[in-house]
């Protein structure tokens, strides 16, 4: 018996703002796996209970509505199944615009979505419980989404080089924070303290983690896809030092990655990179009013 897991990539208004809806089902009667790091998720729990343990040892049950904010490292999952989840993906963008919190407040931590969403989370829920197919699923989610896109600030205008300039940074192997800090200084004339600020708002981690996150995933990322060793270890210190960062964030050595990998996590390396900003932001998601 193994997991079934389907993706979807947000389109039209919604792309800014999401990057895939996916629809998990195990029937197992017990579900356990590793979750890797992520940028944010909103899921509406089908089938099943459980809970979640974080790095630092702390355990949380499931919600039937959760979100779970910007994880600092692997966490570990278990579930009493059978166990159906449907989710959504967060970019950036989409964290500040439908959920509001300064991710760094929740790193770590599952939010209780019917507290966020109010009544409209519940109807939600019962009406997911119903239905076969993740289109379907996706159709019923898009308006509360938008509903809830109005209830929130849009994003300011200065943040927007902000964020194209983290996206540019942390593709850069070697790039420096004193490269991040004149690169965003020159577009929006934010300062360092600044950065260090939105960077936790929006991703849940200081600049220098968030460059570690991604670049241990791009590693896991190429290593599961085939790559060797020695085209991966480029930007670490050596082998030892890859594959500590890489345990951390994912959860897997590089050979777990390739004999024994969490099928979840397999899926979500399936993708190139983090998509946590959109080529094009609707006029309507930004906030042009001077700062």
């Amino acid at each position: 018996m193994i997991p079934t897991i389907e993706f979807r990539k947000a389109t039209g208004s919604m792309m800014p703002l999401v990057e895939s809806y996916y629809l998990y089902r195990y029937e197992a009667a017990l579900v356990e796996g590793i979750e890797r790091v992520d940028l944010g998720q909103l899921r509406f729990v089908l089938r099943g209970e459980g809970e979640m343990t974080f790095p630092d040892g702390r355990v949380e049950r499931t919600r039937p509505v959760m979100i779970n904010g910007p994880g600092t490292a692997a966490a570990t999952y278990r579930v009493d199944g059978p166990f159906h989840c449907f989710g959504v993906s967060l970019r950036a963008i989409g964290w500040k615009t439908l959920i509001g919190i300064p991710a760094h407040k929740v790193t770590d931590h599952i939010i209780d979505g019917e507290k966020l969403f109010c009544e409209q989370a519940a109807l939600l829920l019962g009406r997911l419980r119903k239905m076969a197919t993740l289109e379907e699923m996706v159709a019923a989610v898009e308006p509360l989404l938008k509903m809830r896109r109005h209830e929130v600030k849009p994003v300011p205008h200065a943040h927007l080089p902000f964020l194209r300039a983290v996206r540019e940074w942390t593709v850069i192997e070697d790039g420096t924070l004193d490269q991040l800090y004149d690169s965003i200084r020159a577009t929006s004339g934010l300062g360092e303290r600044q950065v260090q600020r939105l960077c936790r708002e929006y991703f849940g981690s200081a600049p220098m983690h968030l460059k570690r996150k991604f670049r241990a995933i791009r590693a896991a990322m190429r290593l599961y896809q085939g790559a060797p060793l020695s085209d991966v270890i480029g930007p670490f210190a050596d082998q030892s030092h890859m594959i500590n960062e890489i345990k951390h964030f994912t959860g897997h050595t590089p050979r777990t990655l390739r004999e024994r990998i969490d099928p979840v996590l397999a899926a979500t390396l399936d993708n190139e990179t983090f998509h946590f900003l959109p080529d094009v932001i609707p006029e309507e998601l930004v906030d042009r009013r001077p700062k």
